[in-house]
């Protein structure tokens, strides 16, 4: 068993605040397959509750997070319809399963982007 695990936020840059109550997929990878591993919602902090993949449950392999962003700009009235940006994907792979892995998100209607963080 490893000790690393996932996490992600998300921070809206056109308001310079959390993307609070963004929907956020994450999906592992398999050849030209994937599985859903979990589906969440960013809190007011624009953090999961949880870790995406908890201490001790991740796994070497590719992964996807989906984020929607075209959906929380659309419901915060900042976005145009249809939006320029909808869903963002972000592919990663986990090459040491005992680090910890965080893949933030800052995103505006018309730009996004990520880092590994810590």
């Amino acid at each position: 068993m490893t000790d690393g695990f996932l996490t992600t936020h998300v921070l809206d840059t056109a308001r310079g605040v959390p993307a609070a109550g963004m929907r956020v997929e994450l999906f592992r990878l398999e050849g030209e397959g994937r599985t859903l591993v979990r589906s969440v919602q960013t809190n007011s902090d624009g953090r999961t509750d949880e870790p995406l993949v908890p201490k001790g449950e991740l796994e070497r392999g590719r992964y996807e997070l989906l984020f929607s962003v075209g959906e929380y700009f659309g419901g915060s009235g900042t976005s145009d319809e249809p939006p320029f940006l909808d869903t963002v994907p972000i592919r990663f792979g986990i090459s040491e399963p005992d680090s910890h892995y965080h893949v933030p998100l800052l995103a505006s209607p018309y730009s996004y982007s990520t880092y590994r963080g810590s």
